[in-house]
């Protein structure tokens, strides 16, 4: 480990020169991915200037108002093997507003059972991979017995595959998972429930790549891997309010409200980045927007391929927010199956909801509802609830509302690998970042964490400045 003073563990002393006169470097995105990039650039000593188009940080995980409530764009949760972002909550203070739960505990409830609502739990033991979800393997009761021995089965041959196997991109993971002996209903009552929360796909729509990235690093790697975090404040109060204070103490400069409209090289070998009445020139760029945003910004010849940044899809996540006069949900949240509702959380302390209770639905491969009007939706979606929580059959819904991320995602589909670049263009001194490059890991704020990192080393390599200071996680990003 490295510590602030430049030396290691053991004494060892590091390079730790200031990076050469005046360097300075322009991050263009104050997402996840740019915060993180303006973070790690700042630690290591170089002049950050953090652009924002919106009136805020955060990037697609904010929270907004809405009369007496402070709402989150959507529910937004991570795992306890999310090294980067728990780095991140960490950096700016807030590792102890999102805390993980101390061992994964997840309520499913079955409403498609003749006999009606039933009860199981995802849960671990305190006992070494894969024996720590054997009881709960064992004992889940929406599977048969012969379903719950083909998953273990399945699992060990995943736990096989080499994810450094360029071919695993090409495949889907539903053909491969039917190939392993996995019956439609095993599919939707494990796998599905996993994949659909974390790659914003179904089976049958996602690399196989990225699914056995996700399934051996989550519950095949360490016990505690999989155990969920989530805040406990609005993620305003962690990516907006904390980031920029956190920005702030670095000595970067945040600009919000402030679009790019144009990227273009300087004869000194620098940068000139545009915005409305102004250039600013910068030594370095990192550029940590939308990939549709980036292509827009590359200047030629930065890319061999730009048109493929086009070319990865995007995938919409719903979000129903349900405002109670009374509690109807007494667990932090469920998931569910047979019915349109996938997972619940209890909204009501984040919020600032004094009297009853606040439930935000989360609905992931939403392509069919995402534009439906919020009549609709109501019609389906509070009956439904009704059947998943007796408790609110008699309640009175006080407030009915739905927020909408169209392009929350990029699309995990077979051959989206191929498609993602890394951290470097051929453009000198230009880096990308967001979570849609080349991490390795689906679109999610681990991913959007890490790639800003990896920017952050790219470009403190070519400034000639040491990344010994960056964190743990941190890879060479191509």
């Amino acid at each position: 480990m490295t510590h602030a003073d430049g030396t290691r563990d053991g004494g060892e002393v590091t390079d730790v020169s200031a990076p050469r006169p005046g360097a300075h470097t322009v991050v263009v995105g104050g997402g996840l991915a740019g915060v993180t990039s303006a973070l790690a650039l700042a630690d290591a000593g170089v002049r950050v200037t953090l652009l924002e188009g919106r009136p805020r940080l955060g990037g697609l995980a904010f929270s907004f108002r809405r009369g007496d409530l402070t709402v989150d764009n959507g529910q937004h949760v991570y795992l306890r093997c999310c090294t980067a972002y728990r780095w991140f909550l960490d950096r700016i203070g807030g590792a102890g507003l999102a805390p993980v739960q101390d061992r994964l505990d997840v309520p499913v409830l079955d409403l498609a059972r003749p006999e009606g609502r039933r009860l199981g739990r995802l849960r671990r033991d305190p006992l070494p991979v894969p024996l720590h979800l054997g009881r709960s393997l064992a004992t889940y009761p929406h599977l048969s017995l012969a379903e719950r021995a083909g998953v273990g089965r399945a699992a060990l041959a995943l736990k096989g595959l080499d994810l450094a196997d360029p071919s695993l991109d090409d495949r889907d993971f539903g053909s491969w998972l039917a190939e392993h002996g996995q019956s439609p209903r095993a599919v939707e009552a494990l796998w599905d429930l996993v994949g659909v929360a974390t790659l914003n796909a179904v089976a049958g729509d996602a690399s196989l790549g990225l699914a056995a990235m996700v399934f051996k690093t989550g519950l095949l790697s360490d016990p505690g891997a999989t155990d969920i975090g989530w805040a406990r404040v609005p993620l305003g109060e962690l990516h907006d309010r904390l980031a920029r204070k956190a920005l702030d103490s670095a000595g970067v400069r945040t600009e919000v409200r402030t679009r790019v409209t144009a990227l273009h090289r300087d004869g000194g070998g620098g940068w000139g980045v545009h915005i409305p009445g102004e250039t600013l020139h910068a030594d370095s760029v990192v550029l940590a927007v939308p990939q549709r945003e980036a292509y827009d910004l590359l200047p030629d010849g930065a890319l061999d391929a730009p048109e493929n940044l086009l070319e990865i899809g995007t995938a919409p996540i719903l979000n129903i927010h349900v405002v109670y006069d009374r509690q109807v949900l007494a667990a932090p949240f469920l998931t569910a199956l047979g019915t349109p509702v996938q997972w619940v959380f209890d909204r009501t302390e984040a919020s600032g909801l004094k009297e009853g209770q606040y439930l935000a639905l989360s609905q992931s491969t939403a392509q069919h509802e995402i534009d439906e009007p919020v009549a609709t939706l109501r019609e389906r979606y509070l009956p439904e609830l009704e059947r998943l929580l007796p408790r609110s059959r008699g309640a009175e819904v006080k407030d009915f509302f739905v927020t909408r991320e169209r392009t929350a995602t990029f699309a995990p589909a077979p051959g989206v690998g191929r498609l993602r670049p890394g951290a470097r263009t051929k453009a000198p001194g230009l880096y990308l970042a967001g979570a849609w490059t080349a991490t390795g890991w689906p679109a999610t704020m681990e991913s959007a964490v890490r790639s800003g990192v990896g920017a952050a080393g790219a470009a403190l390599g070519a400034l000639g400045r040491s990344r010994g200071l960056l964190p743990d996680f941190f890879e060479e990003a191509a």
